[in-house]
């Protein structure tokens, strides 16, 4: 969604943009060339490779970027004090970490049941698979995942673990496959337990919250949020931050009670109620882009 971000941030010369998610610098790369002469961006990534591969990407804008390595629920810390034009969350997993068996994060190739976004990090998803109780399993992958069978995969986890430990991306959707046979669908059984899994082992909902705020806070008046998101948990997260800001009120605790109601003032504004989608020619190059959602927001 290229064109579609240049759009929504109001890419100009001269501008500050962050990229809290570089990946393969793709939309870095495109942001620092609608920004000539003189744009600036800050990037940074969890991933080491990413960061790597951005590196070498952005070296014709020398001068021009600054990449670190960090989480982009860090932003407030890693972007500095300056304020920006406009902020990018790309959010999920890359082709390239889809791709890359010994990552983990594929049902499709057999790997080390690892999912880690950062490998400097400790826990990863064989931890999980094998050290969780059943109910904390379940708790994963229902409310991370949206499994309606997710009680029934954690207990023959449980069962299976104590003859052989997880240690392969295979086993474990092979287990998931054998309970729930394809028998004909598209979808993998297992992606539900996967997306679970990953989003646990990286805390990504927990960052995303933090992300959001930090974003909000980089911000000039008048700058642009926009943030990319790949499946309903994100979004909704998004969609409720951008309600919670764009209100010209507040209330305690989770129910909005009218006569409890605080006035205050909105710190952001929707650009646009519906989330932009990729086009054809965009879905025909790349099938994996058919689940993403373009939403922004301009700060006040």
């Amino acid at each position: 969604m290229m064109q579609e971000v240049l759009t929504a941030l109001q890419v100009r010369p001269g501008g500050r943009y962050a990229d809290g998610t570089l990946g393969g610098a793709g939309h870095a790369a495109a942001i620092l060339t609608a920004s000539a002469p003189n744009g600036w961006l800050f990037g940074c990534d969890r991933d080491g490779d990413a960061v790597e591969v951005a590196r070498t990407r952005l070296a014709g804008f020398a001068g021009r970027c600054e990449i670190q390595r960090g989480n982009f629920a860090e932003l407030a810390v890693l972007a500095g004090t300056i304020r920006y034009d406009g902020v990018l969350l790309d959010l999920g997993v890359s082709s390239y970490q889809l791709d890359t068996a010994g990552r983990g994060f594929s049902f499709q190739q057999d790997g080390p049941l690892d999912m880690r976004l950062d490998t400097r990090q400790e826990m990863t998803a064989a931890d999980l698979v094998n050290g969780l109780a059943v109910e904390e399993l379940a708790d994963i992958f229902w409310t991370l995942g949206d499994e309606p069978q997710a009680r029934r995969f954690a207990r023959a986890i449980e069962h299976d673990r104590q003859e052989r430990p997880f240690r392969t991306t295979a086993q474990l959707a092979g287990l998931i496959e054998r309970l729930s046979p394809r028998n004909g669908r598209k979808s993998h059984p297992a992606t539900r337990v996967f997306q679970a899994l990953r989003l646990a082992v990286n805390d990504e909902m927990g960052a995303l919250d933090r992300g959001l705020a930090a974003a909000l806070g980089l911000l000039q008046p008048g700058g642009r949020l926009a943030v990319i998101t790949f499946h309903s948990l994100e979004d909704r997260r998004v969609k409720e931050f951008g309600r919670a800001q764009a209100r010209d009120y507040t209330f305690p605790g989770e129910v909005d009670v009218p006569e409890l109601r605080q006035p205050r003032t909105p710190e952001l504004r929707w650009v646009q109620r519906k989330a932009a989608t990729p086009g054809a020619a965009e879905l025909a190059d790349n099938p994996r882009s058919r689940s993403a959602q373009l939403r922004v927001m301009e700060k006040l």
